[in-house]
């Protein structure tokens, strides 16, 4: 099924799983093909297998967590050829970036659209691996034991230590910003989709385009239907386009999912405001 309406319905099928039982690439397929109207799925769903089964091989041969990262990492950026797209800001912002369709054809992409088909191929391979909450950069951290490993799918799958992270949380954060174990934390299947997606709404924002970031929105919220902070950001973007039964929808639906006081009163009298221009 490629039309829209059926990706929409595989979406909100996502949407229903446990966070464990997501499949990160194929999710992401999905929600790629939203984007490509009319382009059939099949191709990109047998390239992450062949990916996926060469990763099998590869690992079987190795038993240290560095040996079989090694072997990650010769597949994903020797082999198959994949890579940051980091050439120009041009390039970079270019929101086919997170479009994992499109990431599949060039071999380039955002940190965690490249992050993504890293995790699909590492955990094909029976590697313990997942996101981290590592602001302005998505990293990957692998355990096996004892051991752990902070990688960097961005850059080749570069290994950062502790002064390697310090640093880059200044470039992004500031130069007072310090480590602390919020920055280690690791983020679930759905969390990095949704980060995914919101490399496409930051960019639509950025360029004034606030229908498309309202589009994007919807896939998450239906992507995400417990995640509280989507609801409220659809409803406020939603007001502000004008589109107030959605606008309404989406503050109740934040009420319901028990926001934090201060968010709650400002969404409530949002509502209030909305309700009140539809009597």
């Amino acid at each position: 099924m490629n039309d829209k309406r059926g990706h929409m319905a595989a979406l909100r099928s996502i949407g229903r799983l446990a966070d464990d039982d997501i499949e990160l690439a194929p999710a992401a397929l999905t929600l790629g093909a939203l984007d490509r109207p009319g382009v059939a799925l099949e191709p990109y769903r047998e390239h992450i297998a062949s990916l996926a089964e060469a990763a099998r091989k590869s690992a079987g041969d190795h038993d240290f967590l560095e040996a079989r990262m090694a072997s990650i990492n010769r597949l994903m950026f020797e082999t198959y050829g994949y890579q940051g797209d980091a050439e120009t800001a041009e390039t970079y912002d270019d929101p086919r970036n997170a479009n994992l369709l499109d990431v599949i054809e060039s071999r380039a992409g955002f940190p965690v659209s490249i992050g993504i088909i890293y995790i699909h191929a590492a955990r094909a391979a029976g590697c313990d691996i997942t996101g981290l909450a590592f602001p302005g950069h998505f990293l990957l951290r692998a355990t096996d034991s004892a051991a752990r490993m902070i990688i960097d799918p961005f850059h080749g799958g570069q290994t950062l230590e502790a002064g390697h992270l310090r640093d880059l949380l200044k470039q992004f954060m500031g130069a007072d910003a310090e480590l602390s174990p919020r920055h280690h934390a690791p983020v679930g299947n759905r969390d990095i989709l949704l980060r995914l997606q919101n490399n496409i709404k930051a960019r639509a924002l950025k360029e004034n385009d606030s229908a498309r970031a309202s589009q994007v929105l919807e896939r998450m919220a239906v992507l995400a239907p417990e995640v509280a902070s989507v609801w409220q950001e659809l409803g406020i973007l939603s007001a502000h386009l004008g589109n107030m039964k959605q606008a309404m929808q989406a503050l109740e639906t934040f009420l319901d999912l028990a926001p934090p006081k201060d968010q709650e009163r400002e969404a409530e009298t949002l509502l209030e405001q909305i309700k009140s221009s539809l009597n």
